[in-house]
């Protein structure tokens, strides 16, 4: 007789549990209702709008350009060098008008970088074809590198935009006149740093260089080598030519920018070749 009363009160303990648990699942659920309401009403549905959008990454442009995005933003930079018969490349580098070139192209200069009688006679052909005359403002003949200040600028001086480091493997391209077909470009990659390029016993070799694989050939000397954000990175002032005969043999050799600006020099292992 004494455990009826507890079983009822366990069956009724146990109703009351259930009781309160069915209350929680009902609680929870109607929370949820709420929370899909209050999101819906947020999210503009409501109203019949649609919501704004919520605040994304702005895309970060890539640096790098496309071939022809990098011809079409340098070309206009650079120009035909002509002196005597020697025929070249050269590219504008400041406002002034002021051409960066190969000291070759354009002859000897004296100790104080005047121009010589035989670099009188220079003359450039911009983009434009505006043609004028030139004379040697300064000359490196150590590092292979000139500066012309031309007796008349187009009507739109567009200079190139100076520096950047050379990466072995990076992607390079390179614009000038080769065998006087202007404003040729090549594409190739740089094959390696610091390489040295004989040249005359009166010259010199050049240390330093830029070894690349874009193509170049005579008429090429004192254009600009790019990268891929079409900065100009060096100057180009020879080949390989193992076979003797100034053609291109996939080396070809630049002085860094850095170098052409005034900077150091480097050494390294011999790439020997004429200039072109």
């Amino acid at each position: 007789m004494e455990r009826v009363p507890q079983e009822a009160d366990a069956a009724g303990a146990r109703g009351a549990g259930a009781g309160r648990a069915r209350r929680s699942v009902v609680g929870g659920g109607a929370l949820v209702v709420v929370a899909l309401l209050a999101y819906w009403l947020g999210s503009g549905g409501g109203s019949g709008e649609e919501a704004a959008p919520g605040p994304s990454a702005t895309p970060t442009p890539s640096a790098t350009l496309t071939v022809p995005d990098v011809f079409k933003r340098v070309g206009p930079s650079v120009v035909v060098v002509q002196a005597g018969k020697s025929l070249g490349t050269g590219v504008i580098a400041a406002e002034d008008g002021t051409i960066l070139t190969a000291h070759h192209v354009v002859g000897d200069t004296s100790d104080k970088g005047t121009a010589s009688k035989g670099a009188e006679d220079v003359t450039v052909t911009f983009a434009d074809g505006t043609r004028t005359k030139a004379v040697v403002a300064s000359s490196n003949p150590k590092l292979d590198v000139a500066t012309l200040k031309p007796a008349k600028l187009p009507e739109i001086v567009v200079p190139a935009t100076l520096g950047g480091a050379a990466t072995v493997g990076a992607p390079v391209v390179a614009i000038g006149n080769p065998l006087g077909l202007t404003y040729s470009v090549s594409t190739g990659v740089v094959s390696g740093l610091n390489r040295t390029a004989d040249r005359t016993a009166k010259d010199g070799g050049l240390n330093g260089l830029i070894q690349f694989d874009a193509s170049a050939n005579p008429g090429s000397s004192g254009g600009p080598l790019l990268d891929a954000r079409g900065l100009v990175i060096g100057i180009v002032v020879s080949i390989a030519d193992p076979g003797g005969d100034e053609a291109f043999a996939g080396i070809a050799f630049a002085v860094p920018i850095g170098a052409a600006l005034g900077g150091g020099e480097g050494d390294g292992p011999p790439g020997d070749g004429p200039q072109i």
